[in-house]
This record gives C-alpha cells, structure tokens and sequence, in this order.
C-alpha cells in the first residue's frame, strides 16, 4: 500500500509512522509545509503550497491511501477532498490538540488549560464541517482530543504517540546526586504553562540546590542529547493530557511531571508513571523527587517500560495498519 502523509508535520509523527510502515512493507512518506526549528527531516519531503501544487496530479495518482494531519489537506479549502473521494482513495484525518480545541469546552473541564493558539471556535466548526463531508473517520492521540471532535465523525480512533526506541537510550537519575538538574523544554511556554514553572523553580531554590535549565529554539536532535543528563523533567502543565516530550523523557528513563485531568487518568492504560502536576501542585511533587531520590530512578524505570509497551512506533504501528484495513 502506498500511503500519503500530510501536510503538517506535528511531534515528528508523520515521520515515525512513515518509518515504521516502511519497515511493515508499505511504501509511506510525509509531505510537509510546517517548518520550525525542530528540524524534523525523516521520511519527509519538506516542500511548500506551491510545491504542494506542482506536485497535485502525481501525487493523488501515485498513493493508495491519504492520512492527513492537523486539519489540513493537499489543498487550500480541501478542494482536494472532492476528488480523492470520486477516486476512491482511502482517506482519514489525525487531528492533535489545538487544531480542534474548542475554547470553552477545554475550559469547562480545566480550569488551567491555555487555549490562545487555537483558532477561533467558529472557524474550527467550519472547517471539521467541511472535512467530514468526506472524510468519515478520524485518529487522535487520546481522549482529551477524542472529546473535541466525536460528534463530527462516524469514527473517532484513539491511537498513541509514536517513538522509534532505537533513537533513545535509557539514563535514568542518580541517586546520589548533589546537585539535580532539572529540564523544561518548552516549545510553547504559554502552553506549557513555563511561567508557573519557573516560579515553581524559583521556590525550590530557596530550600534546594539544585541546576535548571530551560531549553528552546533548538533543533529536536539537539534537545533529545540535552535531556540524558536530566534528573527531572518538567513538561506541560496546563494542558490535561501528554505529549511527545512526555514520551521522550520516559523513553529515556526519566522522571515526567504533568498535569492530566483527573477525569482522563482512566483512559490511559494502568499505572501511568507520570507524576500528576499542576500550577497548584507542582512544588509538591519535584519537592517529593528531591527529597526521596530514589523515586526519580523508580519513576524513570517504570516510564520506559510503559513507554515500551505502548508509545513504541512497532506497536502503535500495528494498531494503526488495523485502522487503515477498516476505512
């Protein structure tokens, strides 16, 4: 099967995808027009609208099946969407967090959840109405996601991040380390709630010696090579729910601090180690790790075992091959 990946590459993850179903046999590449500093390049063409344009007919020729990203499609307006299905191309929509986070509704299950780089409420409607007039089955990666766009869809699909192990090696904390370094890599610190974590830092700091440091506007190898020194890692805060830098941390053996919303903790598979933060929490909990530091390598230790079994691109693969046999 030929599979088409596109047009937004988001957390690396029409790469890994693409990557895996290679390896399954199929012949899978990401087209992508969002460009930013993490440099992600892995079964990519990174190319433009104009590129996207030239290459309209060769490509809705070429692949069997159309997964698209992030709301958006081969053309302006999905006035593609049209003609892959007159085709009778294979189609469904991954949607991942901000594209379809409805503001009021994010808010009426989290009071800190930060909402501004989403579009506005009117503007995400349209476009799912549009989208699904053809396409009738979505992915997202869980159910604070699955939330915003189960009424839109005949089919909403929760699949997993995905992460390639091969690229991350475990180095989980010392416990006998005088001085902990804590990491926050914030690609957006509006949405990782970076403010609170740095007055949370600053706090500590009063009590414990120990390193910070906040890491941006480096490219996603760079950052990966940054966190194996890490005895903490900070991520998001605010938003209720996990992302690839959760992943990534675990992956590596590392402690997590984020905040899931109470109400999804069981939708996620048993004995999620993430350690539960909020603004309101935070201090409480890296005080825990610094104070016992043998739960750091605990904490790391379990998170790359769940890692293992459920974020690893072989397994989430399968699952997604399952969803592609039944569009």
């Amino acid at each position: 099967m030929r599979i088409f990946h596109g047009t937004t590459e988001i957390a690396g993850q029409m790469g890994i995808l693409s990557s895996a179903l290679n390896k399954k046999g199929h012949c899978s590449v990401g087209y992508n027009t969002f460009h930013s500093y993490l440099g992600y390049k892995d079964y990519l063409i990174n190319t433009d609208q104009e590129g996207l344009n030239e290459k309209y007919n060769e490509i809705i020729n070429e692949f069997d099946l159309f997964h698209f990203h992030y709301n958006t499609t081969l053309c302006e307006e999905y006035s593609d969407l049209p003609e892959l299905k007159k085709r009778h191309k294979k189609m469904v929509m991954h949607h991942w967090g901000n594209d379809v986070r409805f503001h009021e509704q994010a808010r009426n299950n989290n009071p800190y959840v930060y909402t501004g780089d989403s579009p506005p409420n009117e503007e995400i409607h349209a476009k799912l109405i549009k989208i699904t007039e053809y396409i009738k089955e979505a992915i997202v990666q869980d159910y604070e996601v699955y939330e915003y766009v189960k009424d839109y869809y005949e089919k909403v699909h929760v699949l997993p991040i995905a992460i390639d192990l091969t690229h991350f090696e475990p180095h989980y904390p010392a416990i006998n380390k005088d001085k902990p370094l804590i990491l926050h890599a914030p690609t957006n610190p509006d949405f990782k709630g970076t403010t609170y974590v740095e007055k949370t830092i600053e706090k500590l700091r009063e009590k414990y010696d120990i390193d910070y440091r906040r890491i941006e506007k480096m490219s996603h190898e760079e950052v990966i090579s940054l966190y194996a020194d890490a005895d903490i890692i900070i991520d998001q805060v605010l938003c209720g729910s996990y992302g690839l830098l959760s992943v990534e941390s675990m992956a590596l053996g590392k402690p997590v601090l984020t905040y899931i919303r109470p109400d999804l903790v069981p939708t996620f598979p048993a004995k999620l180690p993430i350690i539960n933060s909020n603004p309101d929490t935070l201090y409480k909990q890296v005080e825990m790790l610094l104070e016992i530091p043998e739960l750091r390598r605990e904490h790391g230790m379990q998170g790359r075992k769940y890692v293992e079994k459920y974020h690893s691109h072989e397994v989430v693969v399968e699952r997604l091959m399952a969803i592609y046999s039944k569009l």
